[in-house]
């Protein structure tokens, strides 16, 4: 990393006396403008930092049993972790120039865990070693937060924490703003921090009906409360600094005035003792330090907090990725993320080998830094060298600041971060995310913040069932009839496929198909096959759609193949569409072993499925009859071994095959070489053979081969063809972005009649599938036809803009249903 000076240095100017040699004059007086502008910043920045490290600093380490006294302790550990952060940061380590470092005080509830734990492993008798096995517990939240910030953005992963589900972390600072309030509690009434751990009811007895406790924690509550009832009206950033500056003055105002004696407002719990106002019962900043001895340190119980530390590592690296975007926005500033990341990971690994806690960029102090005049690198340079004096002092003025400064600004942070998880919140979630935050704080409190964050994240799993469970993985359900293919057939033929299409049904699925989904999908197959609707609607098909499908988990692939065994008894084909057998869902249904099953067929689109099952309903027809003699081709796969009984009798399904084919396909006229008009015409006029004798000859009969181009998208029309055999395909494409949509010709139904009749270019390209006989009308003699026979020319006109209408109804039919 590169790190910027917070000076520029400018070329000398000639004759410059005052300033050094390699810095002119006018950079100089530049240089004096900064720092006087900067001054007001400083001071804000430098009272924001003593209120902090007194408030937080002196709860770093809880308030019972070999930890009491170590407040100022904690206070020296806040500043030397704050001036790392600030040095830092200044130094090019953030984008923001004026950014403020401070130690982590969201993690104050974590440090008294570890040390508890610590406290507890090692026992009471050895309050060296748990002091120093404490420190290096710190110490390595902060080498770990390091490593993870450093890890995070040197693989540029900074936006995948913002994928983190956020109210959880939301119910974790209720959480951490209870806490507070509870500390503030303990705090201003001078009992052990583990007092209201979790709270009981006589203590909460002695809070509410001691008359000493009540004057001690109701001031700073109240102190607190009206500080935010005034920032509601006065929203100046130095409402908050000027407020607790007046505190301690108007406090000694009274105590002079009353003539009251320190000690015995130190007695009585006013004001902080002595030996908390000390850095490990020395009046230095480095106090600290002489009980970090290696020698002293248990390795065995600090390995066994590591689930603490992981979980305060967890909820650490969640705060620069979302105070980093949200400060840019503030300062109208483009920043990286990954950025101040590695900017954090080397702040923290240096605080970690100074042996110190956490830190990280604070949001709200860099704003209110800034709107005073503190948005530059050598402001922050600035305020890192006023809080090094402010360490270098020692914490022994802390003896005579009242508990009631301290009580109150612990007040203000845990009503706010509470406020934040329950009152802003409230209509901005969902009932069950309310419900998360809720039961994260109430787990946090009763219990632990480990178990809490752990419990949050297992209901936040658990609603994120239910919530999918709740939403429909079936989109659209309906007949076969409804989702007819682009396939261009015979009007008897199609007549006759939209009747018996009524045996298939079309089951389009949506979203993730997983346990909680997959039964309301079960239970709708399973219904298709009632039998009290069996008789009424008997179905060959079952048509499962799974191109909005993401993903099938085992639990969804095993219903599948319930599903398809209850079909299979019944006779009924599953076939899926919308999938592939490499793909996610068709791996998922391939390793349950049911696209191998022998009634199961796979197709990749649903346009090719339903031409699939009409073309076996047609085969059905045509090999109980065996009785016509131009040989029909289908397209499509034709490697099937379905085959329906000869007979078409016997069942609901094929006696319904039977009395369609009847009354629709059967009438059809087997002689040449009127078969093919009348098959393309018929159906649409009452038409008699001599007016199709009149218009045959003006038709030329042409053979083409499979692959056959007969025309590319925009060329100029020359005719209109009439199939009498094999396959066309034609492909369109309309715009660059949308996919090619594939329509299939057989014999019986016309090809390229609209560009024809319009003389506008085709619109598709139209290739020969298999090899193919068709019947030209050119343009030439369409012409000849409106000169010779102008009404006979009118009459087949007709019928062409009729079949045209049709194959643009089923066209535009099956692409609505896609």
């Amino acid at each position: 990393m590169v790190l910027c000076l917070p000076l520029m240095v400018m070329p000398q100017r000639p004759g410059s006396a005052r300033c050094p040699q390699n810095v002119s004059q006018a950079s100089c007086m530049e240089l004096v403008r900064t720092v006087l502008k900067s001054l007001p910043a400083v001071l804000l920045g430098t009272l924001l930092n003593i209120l902090d490290g007194v408030s937080y600093g002196m709860i770093i380490f809880p308030a019972f049993g070999v930890f009491a006294g170590l407040g100022g302790m904690g206070v020296s550990m806040f500043f030397v972790s704050t001036v790392v952060a600030q040095l830092v940061y200044c130094f090019g380590g953030s984008s923001f120039a004026g950014a403020n470092g401070s130690m982590m005080i969201e993690v104050v509830p974590f440090f008294h865990i570890l040390a508890s734990t610590i406290a507890r492993d090692i026992g009471d008798e050895y309050p060296k070693e748990i002091i120093a096995t404490t420190i290096a517990a710190f110490t390595l939240s902060s080498v770990l937060t390091g490593l993870a910030f450093f890890l995070l953005g040197y693989l540029r992963l900074g936006g995948l924490i913002g994928f983190f589900p956020r109210h959880i972390l939301v119910g974790c600072i209720g959480g951490v703003g209870i806490f507070l309030i509870l500390t503030g509690l303990t705090v201003s009434t001078r009992l052990p921090s583990d007092a209201l751990d979790p709270p009981t009811l006589e203590t909460l007895r002695y809070f509410i009906f001691n008359t000493h406790a009540l004057s001690q924690w109701v001031p700073p509550l109240v102190l607190a409360v009206l500080l935010r009832l005034i920032t509601m009206r006065w929203k100046h950033q130095l409402v908050f600094p000027i407020y607790f500056m007046i505190i301690p003055i108007v406090f000694y105002v009274v105590v002079a005035a009353a003539r009251l004696d320190l000690g015995a407002l130190r007695r009585d719990g006013w004001l902080f003792d002595m030996a908390e106002g000390t850095g490990g019962g020395e009046d230095r900043w480095y106090g600290f330090y002489s009980y970090l001895d290696l020698g002293l340190i248990r390795f065995t119980p600090l390995w066994t907090t590591l689930p603490i530390q992981f979980a305060l590592l967890f909820f650490n690296i969640l705060h620069p990725p979302l105070n980093v975007p949200a400060l840019s926005v503030s300062l109208d500033e483009d920043v990286d993320t990954n950025k101040e990341l590695l900017g954090h990971g080397y702040s923290n690994l240096l605080a970690g080998f100074l042996g110190t806690v956490p830190n990280y960029l604070v949001y709200v102090n860099t704003l209110l830094f800034y709107r005073v005049g503190g948005g530059t690198r050598i402001a922050g340079f600035l305020l890192a060298v006023a809080t090094f004096i402010l360490l270098i002092i020692g914490t022994g003025p802390i003896a005579y600041i009242p508990i009631m400064v301290v009580s109150a600004l612990i007040f203000v942070l845990g009503i706010d971060l509470v406020k934040e998880a329950l009152w802003d919140t409230r209509h901005r979630v969902s009932r069950m995310e309310y419900i998360t935050i809720v039961s994260i704080m109430v787990t946090m409190t009763a219990w632990d913040f480990v178990i809490g964050v752990l419990f949050g994240i297992v209901v936040s799993c658990f609603f994120f069932v239910i919530q999918n469970s709740q939403r429909r993985s079936i989109r659209a359900c309906y007949a076969g009839e409804s989702a007819i293919s682009t396939v261009r057939r015979p009007a008897a033929h199609r007549a006759y496929i939209r009747e018996v299409s009524k045996q298939t049904r079309v089951l389009r699925l949506q979203g993730f198909l997983f346990f909680g989904t997959i039964a309301h999908v079960e239970e709708t197959l399973r219904n298709i096959v009632e039998d009290a609707t069996w008789q009424q609607n008997p179905v060959r098909f079952v048509v499962v759609d799974l191109s909005l499908v993401v993903g099938v988990d085992m639990s969804a692939a095993e219903a599948f193949v319930r599903v398809q065994r209850l079909l299979a008894a019944k006779g009924v084909v599953l076939v899926f569409c919308g999938v592939t057998t490499d793909s996610l869902c068709g791996k998922a249904l391939s390793c349950v072993g049911i696209l191998q099953e022998p009634s199961v067929e796979v197709f990749e689109t649903l346009n090719d499925a339903m031409e699939w099952t009409e073309n076996a309903y047609l085969r059905a027809w045509f090999r109980a009859q065996k009785s016509w003699t131009t040989p029909i081709t289908l397209p499509g796969r034709r490697d099937t071994s379905l085959s329906f009984d000869d007979t078409l009798a016997g069942s609901p399904r094929q006696m319904q095959l039977r009395d369609v084919g009847e009354r629709t396909i059967a009438g059809e006229n087997s002689s040449e070489p009127y078969n093919t008009l009348l098959n393309a015409f018929s159906s649409y006029h009452d038409v008699d053979q001599k007016t199709f004798k009149q218009i045959a000859p003006y038709f030329e009969r042409f053979t083409f081969p499979d692959g056959f181009v007969l025309w590319e998208n925009n060329d100029t029309p020359d005719g209109l063809y009439i199939i009498e055999s094999g396959i066309l395909r034609a492909s369109y494409k309309f715009a660059e972005h949308s996919p090619v949509i594939e329509e299939s010709m057989v014999s019986g139904t016309l090809a390229g009649e609209l560009s024809a009749l319009s003389g506008m270019p085709r619109n598709a390209r139209v290739v020969v599938e298999q090899q193919a006989v068709l019947w030209k009308l050119s343009l030439e003699n369409m012409r000849r036809l409106e000169t010779e026979c102008p009404h006979l020319a009118q009459i087949f006109v007709q019928l062409v803009l009729k079949a045209a209408k049709v194959d643009t109804d089923i066209l535009l039919a099956a692409l609505a249903t896609r």
